[in-house]
């Protein structure tokens, strides 16, 4: 299925400005924006195409349920169709608020039901293994990136990181004297988490090893944490493709991404009899419910235990 963006001059301005709502106010990430005009134009293609209609405020909830039933026969998953139906929601609700529209055509629409899905995580002594100290290369150039990445990876599993919130890290987010790191998380608020001694430890060697490499490239950008060989800042594709090689060789999980080892960190702590109201905060979540799904895998690991060692089981 091949997507287009079609708009009239007149609904380009309009959809711009709820972008720039998303952007301004609501302070969402570049990720998060750009997955919203993806939905959103995949919709407005589809009304397009389908009904000859360029007016997306004319939207009624026939040509919703019509767009779903395409969805479905391109076996679109149900979840990727709920997060598109949340994308025009948001959109409608918007135009209602700010632009007069009299309701949300969303209002009659059911969303498809999902099932829903335990996180992923990767056991404790895989993660060990991930993390354990390999002997350092007499190569300086192999030294500094043997050490970036296996700093990488322990973070994003000691501190619960999104993917954006590793990239984003200045060197300026450091206080090794009370041993925390500042975060920006979603909606750009702003989070300090706590640092173990050995991870401050690694820090500092991995410092040593990152001030040689960028004295041989002398990049304009030197404020960020991490950077590549070449002495830029890290991109997304970067990261997913070192976590999802890396975890390949400790474990055999399908998904290997920089969210497993986030999941990982959330359910052991949780497993460890964390409170939730704790691995919220440390997660960045504001709602709790988006914590709870921690304490349901916790739940399922415990049944599993029951039913294994209860003798009336």
């Amino acid at each position: 299925m091949v997507w287009r963006l079609a708009l009239v001059p007149k609904d380009e301005d309009l959809i711009q400005t709820f972008f720039n709502y998303l952007e301004f106010e609501r302070r969402y990430s570049p990720h998060t924006i750009d997955a919203y005009k993806s939905d959103i134009g995949q919709y407005l293609d589809f009304l397009t195409t389908t009904y000859d209609l360029s007016d997306i405020t004319q939207t009624k909830a026939l040509h919703l349920r019509s767009w779903i039933v395409d969805l479905h026969e391109h076996k679109i998953s149900n979840r990727s169709i709920n997060r598109k139906i949340s994308a025009l929601k948001s959109l409608f609700n918007f135009f209602r608020k700010r632009h007069g529209l009299k309701s949300n055509p969303l209002s009659k629409i059911i969303n498809p039901k999902t099932e829903k899905r335990l996180p992923l995580t990767v056991r404790k002594e895989h993660l060990s293994m991930l993390l354990q100290l390999d002997p350092k290369p007499e190569d300086q150039n192999q030294a500094f990136s043997t050490s970036r990445n296996r700093l990488i990876l322990d973070i994003l599993y000691s501190c619960g990181l999104r993917r954006s919130e590793l990239i984003q890290i200045r060197l300026k987010d450091i206080d090794f004297s009370r041993r925390l790191l500042r975060v920006e998380g979603k909606g750009k608020k702003e989070r300090w988490l706590p640092l173990s001694p050995e991870l401050c430890k690694n820090l500092n060697l991995y410092l040593v090893d990152r001030l040689k490499k960028l004295g041989d490239l002398n990049p304009a950008d030197q404020d960020s944490l991490f950077i590549t060989d070449q002495g830029d800042t890290l991109y997304p594709k970067w990261v997913y493709n070192l976590v999802r090689k890396s975890l390949g060789t400790v474990t055999s999980i399908e998904k290997k991404s920089p969210h497993i080892l986030r999941h990982s960190f959330a359910t052991h702590l949780s497993d460890a009899g964390a409170d939730l109201n704790a691995i919220k905060t440390l997660l960045g979540h504001s709602s709790l419910a988006a914590t709870q799904v921690y304490m349901h895998n916790s739940v399922e690991k415990l049944k599993k235990i029951y039913d294994q060692a209860h003798p009336k089981s």
